[in-house]
């Protein structure tokens, strides 16, 4: 019986999210702090959701990475995988408020020391779910850890996941990006990735069954593509493409989070062994309610119980 629902791995940092709205960074006067990194908002959002979920990160031995281990515990998060770091601060990342893809400055030290001793071979035996993103697979020891351990798992029949949230100013070059990204796929991840990061990646708008075919030539079954407020597609290899509206949403509080949002609503379905259409109508759903809160999901409601 496998114990844990979703390893996640990755960046766990304090979000400084500006509090003028549709101010850049360079225009913003306050910033409030909450907690960030896209692995991190999957683990939390998993654990208010009835998961049994697992971060594994890493983080200074500062007020913040106190602040971080205070959170986690408040929601049920499993933190025991979590180094600190002793001659590293945690990170931190400055983000622009923004109904669109936010405008962020990272500052990155602790975040991305994840080592192999962090991720036992008994742990990935009892784990249903491995998880990661574009951004933990930027920088080492993280990115070797990562790979090494995805295959780990991939062997022992985990599922991997992976959020290719990939940014320029996080990568040496996009050639290298695409090679790891590449090496990742060859796992079968369940890949979730937006029009934003294609545009990215690609340098360039590619049609979306193009993007689709990239994907599913580098050894992946099921790719979601978010398109804002356009709705999403999924693609399963050879399967009709699955589409499906946003929900309308009257006054976009803040967009930031709101795939990682998506991703848990997928993933916590997906879990549950839903359809994926079902998995795609909680993503969304999830996603909506993220879009109306600022930081996080609101800590007041019963999330279960509006999505199925």
């Amino acid at each position: 019986m496998k114990n844990i629902d979703i390893l996640c791995v990755g960046e766990v940092l304090i979000d400084f999210i500006g509090h003028q709205p549709e101010a850049l960074i360079n225009e913003t006067r306050d910033y409030h702090r909450f907690l960030g990194g896209s692995p991190t908002n999957v683990a939390m959002n998993s654990a208010r959701l009835g998961l049994n979920s697992v971060l594994v990160s890493s983080v200074g031995n500062d007020g913040l990475g106190e602040y971080i281990f205070k959170k986690l515990a408040e929601v049920g998060v499993n933190a025991s995988n979590i180094n600190i770091i002793q001659k590293k601060p945690t990170s931190v990342i400055f983000v622009s408020r923004s109904s669109g893809t936010p405008d962020f400055i990272p500052y990155r030290e602790a975040d991305c020391v994840i080592t192999e001793d962090q991720i036992t071979t008994k742990t990935l035996k009892d784990t249903k779910i491995f998880h990661t993103t574009c951004f933990a697979l930027s920088k080492d020891p993280a990115q070797a850890t990562i790979l090494k351990k995805a295959e780990e798992a991939f062997n022992l029949g985990c599922q991997l996941s992976i959020d290719i949230n990939y940014a320029d100013k996080l990568w040496n070059s996009k050639n290298e990006a695409l090679k790891i990204i590449k090496a990742y796929c060859k796992f079968n991840p369940l890949v979730k990735i937006s029009e934003d990061d294609m545009l990215r990646l690609f340098g360039k708008k590619l049609p979306d069954e193009e993007i689709f075919s990239f994907f599913h030539a580098e050894g992946v079954d099921t790719v979601c593509l978010t398109l804002g407020s356009q709705g999403v597609k999924l693609s399963q290899k050879n399967k009709q493409i699955l589409q499906l509206p946003a929900i309308k949403i009257e006054k976009i509080m803040d967009a930031t989070g709101a795939g990682d949002a998506f991703w848990s609503g997928f993933l916590y379905a997906y879990s549950q062994k839903k359809t994926m259409k079902e998995c795609l109508d909680v993503a969304l759903k999830l996603a909506a309610l993220k879009l109306q809160n600022v930081g996080r999901l609101p800590e007041n409601i019963n999330i279960v119980s509006k999505l199925l």
